[in-house]
């Protein structure tokens, strides 16, 4: 019997457009294999005001088209077989996030498109386990902290068993509670209470009791875990698979808290343009943990960005 030949790999250029941040990311992929050659992020905060006004803003529209700009003249760069650009919950929530996605696709030449929660879910889950083993029967949680909507995937095995996409982020709930600078015990209180209930809500009772493993994917705990190993600079290498234990986090969330906004930014290992939120994505972590009884998670490179570069992969297969 012969074996089966493995396909060849696909050059992709990822854009992840979202509330928070705008990243890239190039790589060959094929067979659930991902070799990184560049990989950007950019904090655009598409997201400021949406929660508010339910619209994306002028200012936030005009930095993500200017990133776009670089990111597409490296995607030419390399030659890039596919390119496909996801939105999340910003352009989602937003009265006229289908135009903003609408200028993406004609300006750039991108094949964007906005994804529902249960598409942002499988691919997240999908690219959070692409390195892991597919036969492993633990039941794993892969919670993705963004600007405007926190992730909960959990499945094993490589497959989603249940997913919801929940209306806690960063951007949003800082807007919402965090007011002071540093701010106060009653804010953060305030803040991890609309997180609580949100995610206790959000999950079963019997999911969060089955889970007993959890990584963590984005900006929030990859951040935690460059601040956690004081990384100057980055290290995506080390940040890869790095365990951070509730105690450390809630210790961490003590320090960042006690800061202002000028001694966040300055923080080792702390991207200072994800100082103004850094606060909340550690409240809805710790939350996240609680609410799941995790007393550690492994931060990890391994994202939504690999995920739809292997889905990509597989589609141009």
């Amino acid at each position: 019997m012969g074996s089966v030949e493995s396909r060849p790999a696909v050059r992709v250029g990822v854009v992840d457009i979202g509330t928070n941040s705008t990243r890239l990311l190039i790589a060959d992929a094929a067979d659930g294999a991902v070799s990184e050659i560049e990989r950007r992020s950019t904090v655009t905060r598409l997201g400021d005001g949406v929660d508010a006004t339910g619209a994306l803003g002028e200012h936030p529209r005009a930095r993500v088209l200017a990133t776009l700009e670089d990111y597409v003249a490296a995607i030419d760069a390399h030659g890039c077989e596919a390119r496909p650009a996801v939105m999340t919950s910003a352009v989602r929530d937003a009265a006229n996030g289908a135009e903003f996605a609408a200028t993406v696709r004609d300006r750039f030449g991108l094949d964007a498109r906005t994804l529902s929660g249960e598409e942002e879910a499988r691919l997240t889950f999908l690219g959070a386990t692409a390195a892991r083993d597919p036969a492993d029967p633990t039941e794993l949680l892969v919670a993705d902290i963004g600007g405007g909507s926190t992730e909960l995937v959990v499945g094993s095995g490589g497959g989603v068993g249940f997913h919801v996409s929940t209306q806690a982020g960063v951007v949003r709930h800082s807007e919402r509670h965090l007011h002071r600078d540093p701010p106060t015990a009653g804010e953060r209180r305030a803040l991890a209470a609309d997180v609580r209930a949100v995610v206790r809500e959000a999950v079963p009772d019997d999911v969060r009791a089955r889970v007993a493993a959890a990584v963590a994917v984005a900006g929030t705990a990859t951040s935690c875990a460059a601040i956690d190993l004081a990384l100057d600079p980055y290290d995506a290498r080390r940040v890869e698979g790095h365990p951070l234990s509730l105690d450390a986090l809630e210790a961490m969330l003590e320090r960042l808290a006690g800061m202002t906004l000028a001694q966040r930014r300055e923080v080792k290992g702390l991207d200072p343009a994800r100082a103004p939120v850094i606060v909340a994505g550690v409240i809805i972590l710790v939350e996240v943990m609680r609410a799941f009884g995790l007393d550690r998670v492994a931060a990890s490179e391994h994202d939504i960005l690999w995920g739809v570069a292997l889905a990509a992969a597989r589609r141009a297969g």
